[in-house]
C-alpha cells in the first residue's frame, strides 16, 4: 500500500537535511538546500504524532511524516517532499521546463485552461472542487466533480468507485497525498486517457510516472523567504506569487 510513498521518500538523497520548518495554521513550510516546499497544512490530528521533527534532521527521516494517519503531521512530511522535488535545480535535473527568473503565475500551465480543448466532449472526473471548474470545463465536456465536504452539485466521495472508472480525463487533488487516497484513485483510473495530479503541493517526482500518472501539475517556489512570510500569516499574498506553476508530462 506504501510503495508510491517509498518510491517518493527513497528518491530524496541522504545528505539533505531540515534547514527550516513552519508548520502554519493554512500552509506548511520546510527548507533545505536551495529548496524550499509547502503544503496545505490539512486538519486532522486526532491520531498523534508518530515522528519526530528537528532542524538539521535527514529531510526523508521528515518526509516519512507523509505516512501519517495525522493529517498535520502528514502535510509536514508532504512539503518535505517538496523542499527536494519541487527546487528549480533538481526539477530543471529531472527534466521539468521552468521560465527563467519567472516569479508570477503562468496561466500557460494551468492545468485546468491549458486542458480545456483536449477534454471537450470527453467524461471528465476532477476530486477536488478546484475554481473556476463550472467556467473552464462545464461547458465543454460531460464533467463530475467529486469532494470530502461535497458543495452543490458534487458528489461526494464514495461516488469516485463509480465515477472515476468511466471517466477518459481523471484529475486529482495533491491532498489525496495526506488522506491516503491517492493509490486507489488511480487504480480506479487505470483505463483513463489522461490522469493529472493538481496542486502547489504535488512533488515533482519521476517515481509518478510509474504508477500510472501521466502528467503533473505543480508549482516551484523561487523566493523562499517570501514563501515562508504566507506560510507565517504575515504576507497576505498567495503562494503562487512566490514562483511559477509548472506542468510537467510523462515522456511516452
Amino acid at each position: 500500500m506504501w510503495k508510491i510513498y517509498d518510491a517518493i521518500i527513497s528518491g530524496i538523497p541522504e545528505e539533505y537535511t531540515v534547514e527550516d520548518l513552519l508548520l502554519g495554521g493554512y500552509t506548511t513550510y520546510v527548507k533545505s538546500g536551495s529548496g524550499c516546499g509547502v503544503a496545505g497544512t490539512i486538519p486532522g490530528d486526532s491520531r498523534p504524532e508518530i515522528l519526530r521533527r528537528e532542524i538539521g534532521m535527514p529531510l526523508h527521516e521528515l518526509a516519512e511524516a507523509v505516512k501519517s494517519w495525522n493529517y498535520v503531521e502528514s502535510s509536514i512530511g508532504l512539503a518535505a517532499m517538496n523542499a527536494y522535488y519541487n527546487s528549480p535545480e533538481i526539477a530543471a535535473e529531472h527534466g521539468v521546463e521552468l521560465s527563467p527568473n519567472r516569479t508570477t503565475e503562468d496561466r500557460k500551465n494551468d492545468p485546468f485552461i491549458m486542458s480545456q480543448s483536449r477534454i471537450k466532449n470527453k467524461k471528465v472526473c476532477v476530486i477536488g472542487h478546484f475554481p473556476r471548474l463550472e467556467q473552464l470545463f462545464a461547458p465543454v465536456c460531460d464533467l463530475s466533480i467529486i469532494e470530502i465536504l461535497p458543495g452543490p452539485d458534487d458528489y461526494p466521495e464514495p461516488a469516485s468507485d463509480y465515477l472515476v472508472p468511466e471517466a477518459d480525463f481523471v484529475f486529482i487533488t495533491c491532498a489525496s497525498i495526506v488522506y491516503k487516497t491517492l493509490s486507489r484513485y488511480l487504480k480506479l483510473a487505470k483505463n483513463a486517457e489522461n490522469v493529472v495530479i493538481v496542486g502547489s503541493s504535488t512533488p515533482l517526482a519521476p517515481a509518478f510516472f510509474d504508477f500510472g500518472v501521466d502528467d503533473i501539475s505543480s508549482f516551484v517556489i523561487r523566493d523562499c523567504d517570501h514563501a515562508k512570510r504566507i506560510a507565517q500569516g504575515l504576507d497576505m499574498d498567495r503562494i503562487h506569487s512566490t514562483g511559477q506553476k509548472v506542468s510537467w508530462k510523462r515522456q511516452t
